[in-house]
């Protein structure tokens, strides 16, 4: 081999040689050293969002030093595609891979949201569009939508007593679909088989549970009284009486002043129990899970009748005349 073509080719090799010591320092810096972003920084990734729009992000905000060799790294791990969307808070020092760990992992913002047990579901709404979940309109409108209702396996005409009362976390970003989703799916947790089959054995299928089990939520004070309210529910069913449940009465007016009158006892609605024999067409609220247990497992009792007596216990009656002497000693006297 000609000597100078023999020296051109060393070169070029220690060239290539020191050219490969080079990007790989500056790869192995890149990747062990830890970028502190410039404040508290939230990142948003879109469902569907390309790697390359993903790492452009995170290096204009900081998080980052090196798009190129971010998507480097994302593509030997093959993690490209198993980026999570959501929204992703960084404040601390991290490595690249520290950062790639928390996108393929979901650890994405949460934030809270609570339901009270006997909340309906226009007072679901409004709540979530109070705490920026959303508009209150367009959560009603999906919670009477017979396709989505359909969608999560349903036959129902509203979502009302369906979505269970608890504690739920969600990213910023959840969409109502996706709420209503996750609050049914608890809702479907708590009704067992056994439940279930508890229910059928006093002669109620799922959706008359629930029902029931809403007017429990609404009337009861605390939760010992709950299957002693179902019993007198229960009994009155069995007699063919009326339940008589005055929050039957108010779910079922469009104008409500908070006291009930004459007038609303004989409004005639698809709820009014002081109207309509047996359960009203539906739930009235969204009842919690003591108030389920307890309309599919009644106390065994003879009472027909409770009254409040003002500090969230009721007197429990068999007879009218029981009944009507405490209404004289409790509600008329308050």
């Amino acid at each position: 081999m000609n000597p100078s073509l023999k020296s051109i080719g060393i070169g070029l090799v220690l060239a290539l040689t020191l050219l490969a010591v080079v990007v790989g320092g500056q790869y192995a810096y890149f990747l062990l050293r830890p970028v502190t972003p410039p404040g508290q920084r939230v990142i948003i990734v879109e469902t569907g969002a390309s790697l390359s729009s993903i790492a452009k992000r995170l290096q204009e905000r900081g998080v980052i030093s090196n798009i190129a060799n971010f998507k480097l790294l994302a593509r030997w791990r093959d993690a490209g595609s198993h980026i999570q969307a959501g929204s992703y808070e960084f404040a601390r020092a991290a490595t690249p891979g520290e950062v790639l760990a928390r996108l393929t992992s979901g650890d994405t913002l949460q934030q809270s949201f609570t339901i009270p047990e006997g909340f309906s579901l226009s007072q679901i709404a409004e709540k979530l569009e109070a705490e920026g979940c959303g508009p209150a309109s367009s959560f009603m409108a999906l919670a009477v939508d017979p396709e989505f209702i359909k969608s999560l396996g349903l036959e129902v005409d509203s979502l009302e007593g369906y979505l269970f009362p608890e504690t739920y976390d969600f990213g910023p970003e959840s969409s109502q679909d996706r709420l209503i989703r996750t609050m049914v799916r608890q809702a479907k947790k708590r009704l067992s088989p056994e439940l279930l089959s508890q229910a059928e054995a006093v002669n109620l299928n799922q959706h008359e549970l629930l029902t029931l089990a809403s007017i429990i939520q609404k009337e009861a004070g605390n939760k010992a009284e709950m299957p002693i309210i179902s019993s007198v529910f229960h009994n009155r069913l069995k007699k063919g009486m009326r339940l008589q449940a005055d929050p039957t009465v108010t779910y079922g007016l469009t104008e409500f002043s908070g006291r009930i009158t004459k007038k609303h006892l004989t409004t005639e609605t698809p709820y009014n129990t002081y109207r309509i024999s047996g359960l009203p067409v539906g739930p009235i609220a969204c009842p919690g899970e003591d108030a389920i247990n307890a309309a599919a497992n009644p106390a065994k009792t003879d009472y027909l009748y409770f009254a409040a007596r003002g500090d969230l216990t009721h007197e429990f009656s068999r007879t009218l005349d029981e009944h009507n002497a405490a209404v004289r000693k409790y509600i008329r006297k308050e």
